[in-house]
C-alpha cells in the first residue's frame, strides 16, 4: 500500500489491448511508494524514514528465476496488496494448493495500516449475534491454531509473532458503563467465552496502575491475545517465500500495478500490468489495497450495467509508543468501554472530560494501552476522517495523552517530552467502511477478481478468516463461515 493517488478507468482505445489504463500523470495512492509524508511507522526523532525503516528489517522483493517461471510472468493468482490481508491470502493460497500465487505492492509489507496498530486479537469488545462474529471467531481460531504449530515446532510465538495471551480489560468509569460490561461479560458468557465482572477492589490485583472511582469496573477476558505485526509479517513473508523454490510464489515491491488487462472484451482479467512487468493470471486476481480501494474501485469498475457504491475511506490514527517504559508494568490490554461506540462513532460531537472526546474535526479519542512483545507502552487510540493526510498532528498525541492519564493517573508524573525522546508516534490509515462489515468476494460483473478490503481497525484480529473465506472462493471450495454478508452485489454494487 502507499500514499497518493491514481486513478485507474478502462481504455475505449482500441491499442491499448484491453489494459485498464491509468491516465497520464496520475497514481492511485496504493500504487506509489512511499515517502516521508505517507502513513507507517515514525520515529519521533528526525531520522529518515529510509533508516527507520532498516530497523525494522525491511526485505527486497524475492522474485522467482526464469529458469522457475515463463518469460511472460505467469502465476495462477496475482494478488495487489501486500498488507496483512494480502500476505495471509497468499499464505493460505500456497498451503492449501498447488496454485502459484504472485504478490504485487508499490511498497512493502508493514509500510501502512498493518504496522501502524496495536496488535490486539480480542474477542472482548465483539458482539455475538452481529454479522462479523463468526468471522471472528474463525479466525481468531486460526491465530491460536497457528500460535499452538509454532509452539509445537520448538519455537516460541512470543518471539516468532509477538504472541501474548495477555488477556483483556474493558473499563468503565461510570455506573452506566458498568451496567453495559456486566451485561456483555453475561452474553460473551454464554457463548462459552471465560469472561467475569471486576469491581474496582478486584481492579487492584489485575492492574495497580489503574484508577477508577467506586462505580467503575471491568470486564475481563482472560483469553484475549494480541501480537506483533512487524514479527508476525516477518514469519508469513519467511514461509511465502519457501514455495519460491518451487515456482509457486514471487514478490514484487516497490512495483506499483498501474493497469489491469482484459481479453478482448471478457470479462476475465488476464494479466496485472505493473510499472515494471506484467503479471499473467491464469486463474484469479485479488485486490486486497485497504483504504484506497474505494478509489481505486470507483475508477476501475466502468461497465455501464453495473452501478458502484464502494464506500472505503481512510480513517486516520495514532498510536504513542513509549519505548523500553520502566516506570511501571501493565498485565492486560486495557481499553475504555467508549471504545465500543468509538469504533462506530459518526464522530460529530463535543469535547467532554467524562468521555471520548470529539471535536468538530471529526476527531475521537479512547483510551487504549497495553504492553507490546518488546516491552514498549502503546497507547491510543484516535479515529479521524480527514482524507489521506498523514501528518503526526500534536493535538491528537495531546489528546491521547491526556485521556490516558485519567485511568492511568501514574502516567501524569511523566514528562511526555522526555518520554517521546525515547518513543515514536505510529499514523495509520484504517480502510473505514459506514457499515463496518468488510467487502470480501468476487467484483460483480468479473469473473475473476476477487476484493478484500474494509476491515478498518480489525485487519490483523480478522486476516486468517478472510485469507481463509477469499482462498476457498478461488479454489471453489465451500466457504466455512458465510461468505453472504460480506458479499460485494447489493451493497456496492447494483
Amino acid at each position: 500500500m502507499a500514499a497518493m493517488a491514481l486513478k485507474i478507468t478502462i481504455s475505449s482505445n482500441p491499442n491499448t489491448n484491453g489494459v485498464l489504463a491509468p491516465p497520464p500523470n496520475k497514481l492511485h495512492a496504493h500504487l506509489l511508494p512511499s515517502n516521508q509524508k505517507s502513513f507507517g511507522r515514525r520515529l519521533l526523532g528526525s531520522i529518515p524514514l529510509s533508516l527507520k525503516r532498516s530497523k525494522r528489517n525491511w526485505h527486497a522483493p524475492l522474485r522467482v528465476s526464469s529458469s522457475q517461471a515463463s518469460a511472460s510472468n505467469s502465476f495462477d493468482v496475482v494478488i495487489i496488496g501486500a498488507g496483512i490481508i494480502g500476505l495471509t491470502i497468499a499464505r493460505h493460497l500456497l498451503l492449501s494448493s498447488d496454485l502459484s500465487v504472485a504478490l504485487v505492492d508499490a511498497a512493502v509489507p508493514c509500510s501502512g495500516a498493518t504496522g501502524a496498530g496495536q496488535g490486539y486479537i480480542w474477542k472482548a469488545h465483539k458482539s455475538p449475534g452481529t454479522v462479523k462474529w463468526e468471522l471472528m471467531m474463525r479466525s481468531h481460531q486460526l491465530w491460536e491454531s497457528l500460535a499452538k504449530s509454532i509452539q509445537l515446532q520448538g519455537m516460541d510465538p512470543l518471539e516468532v509473532l509477538g504472541w501474548k495471551k495477555t488477556g483483556s480489560l474493558l473499563v468503565s468509569k461510570t455506573a452506566d458503563e458498568s451496567a453495559m460490561l456486566r451485561m456483555r461479560v453475561e452474553e460473551l458468557s454464554q457463548e462459552g467465552l471465560r469472561a467475569e465482572f471486576l469491581s474496582t477492589n478486584d481492579l487492584l490485583s489485575e492492574e495497580p496502575e489503574l484508577v477508577l472511582e467506586k462505580e467503575g469496573g471491568a470486564a475481563f477476558f482472560p483469553d484475549d491475545c494480541q501480537l506483533d505485526a512487524h514479527r508476525t509479517v516477518a514469519f508469513i513473508e519467511k514461509g511465502n517465500r519457501r514455495f519460491a523454490v518451487e515456482g509457486r510464489y514471487a514478490e514484487f515491491y516497490h512495483d506499483p500495478a498501474i493497469g489491469l488487462v482484459r481479453p478482448g472484451n471478457s470479462c476475465e482479467v488476464g494479466a496485472v500490468q505493473t510499472s515494471k512487468t506484467t503479471l499473467h493470471s491464469k486463474k484469479a486476481v485479488v485486490i486486497a489495497t485497504g483504504c484506497w480501494t474505494g478509489s481505486l474501485m470507483h475508477d476501475l469498475i466502468k461497465q455501464p450495467d453495473i452501478e458502484l457504491d464502494l464506500p472505503i475511506k481512510p480513517r486516520k490514527g495514532h498510536l504513542l509508543v513509549i519505548e523500553n517504559f520502566k516506570s511501571f508494568k501493565l498485565n492486560h490490554g486495557i481499553m475504555e468501554a467508549g471504545y465500543v461506540n468509538h469504533q462506530s462513532a459518526t464522530l460529530k460531537a463535543t469535547a467532554s472530560d467524562s468521555g471520548p472526546v470529539y471535536n468538530a474535526q471529526d476527531l475521537s479519542v479512547s483510551m487504549t494501552a497495553t504492553m507490546d512483545a518488546s516491552g514498549s507502552l502503546v497507547l491510543g487510540s484516535s479515529r479521524q476522517l480527514v482524507g489521506f493526510n498523514t501528518e503526526v498532528d500534536e493535538s491528537v498525541i495531546n489528546h491521547i495523552w491526556q485521556r490516558v492519564g485519567e485511568f492511568l493517573p501514574a502516567l501524569r508524573k511523566e514528562s511526555l517530552e522526555d518520554l517521546r525522546q525515547s518513543g515514536e508516534i505510529r499514523v495509520g490509515l484504517r480502510p473505514y467502511i459506514p457499515d463496518g462489515k468488510p467487502v470480501i468476494g468476487l467484483v460483480p460483473g468479473f469473473s475473476n477478481v476477487f476484493l478484500a478490503a474494509g476491515h478498518e481497525g480489525e485487519g490483523l484480529s480478522l486476516a486468517l478468516g478472510t485469507a481463509e473465506m477469499i482462498a476457498d472462493m478461488v479454489l471453489t471450495n465451500p466457504c466455512k463461515v458465510d461468505p453472504a454478508p460480506f458479499a460485494l452485489l447489493g451493497r456496492c454494487f447494483r
